[in-house]
């Protein structure tokens, strides 16, 4: 299949109510950390890019939005040209300068502080990343704790990036600055703000 009919197949049935619908999802999952809502539609990217990472770009990025995406996605370039076509949004080269990042091999992802961090006065000008895992139930188990979450959460995706829990109080205690993280899977998707403590169980 040549790439120009890839990048032109495979959105959303309805975009505009389909995008709302997966947008009404991620919010959910923002409010509730460690809750995978699913059930809503998905696209059908082109391959190492997932169908719940792509109904994240096409509910969320925009011609604004530059993205980021890491080596296993750019070495099928079909995902570029799939994410340029349904979305708008520009490609960049380095984490720093990207709003979204997508990420097919989390184990491989550079250290969480090479992404945009916003700043103290424009914290919202930071970066969100979006991890494809493989499970979201038969990784470590992690606790949650924060806003949000009424008393604490578990979690147990896999894979993660390396060092993640300690990466991960190191983002946390930049707050307000900080990224957000979206974990997807053929089991939903979730959603860890920058707000939440993580905690190895036990």
């Amino acid at each position: 299949m040549h790439l120009e009919t890839v990048s032109v197949e495979g959105g959303l049935a309805d975009p505009v109510l389909n995008a709302q619908s997966i947008f009404r999802a991620l919010m959910d999952a923002m409010a509730r950390p460690g809750t995978c809502p699913r059930g809503f539609s998905l696209p059908s990217p082109p391959a190492p890019l997932s169908p719940e990472a792509g109904a994240v770009a096409l509910a969320l990025c925009d011609a604004d939005t530059p993205i980021w995406i890491d080596t296993a996605l750019r070495e099928e370039k079909a995902v570029a040209g799939w994410l340029g076509f349904q979305t708008g949004a520009p490609l960049v080269r380095e984490p720093s300068e990207a709003h979204f990042a997508f990420v097919a091999e989390p184990g491989n992802l550079p250290a969480l502080e090479n992404f945009a961090q916003g700043s103290q006065e424009h914290p919202d000008r930071s970066a969100t990343l979006i991890l494809q895992v493989e499970t979201m139930t038969r990784g470590e188990v992690l606790r949650l704790s924060g806003p949000g979450i009424a008393t604490t959460a578990t979690l147990s995706p896999r894979p993660l990036p390396r060092h993640f829990v300690e990466q991960w109080a190191q983002n946390r205690a930049r707050f307000p600055r900080g990224i957000d993280l979206i974990l997807v899977s053929c089991e939903g998707l979730t959603a860890l703000p920058r707000t939440t403590t993580i905690r190895k169980e036990g």
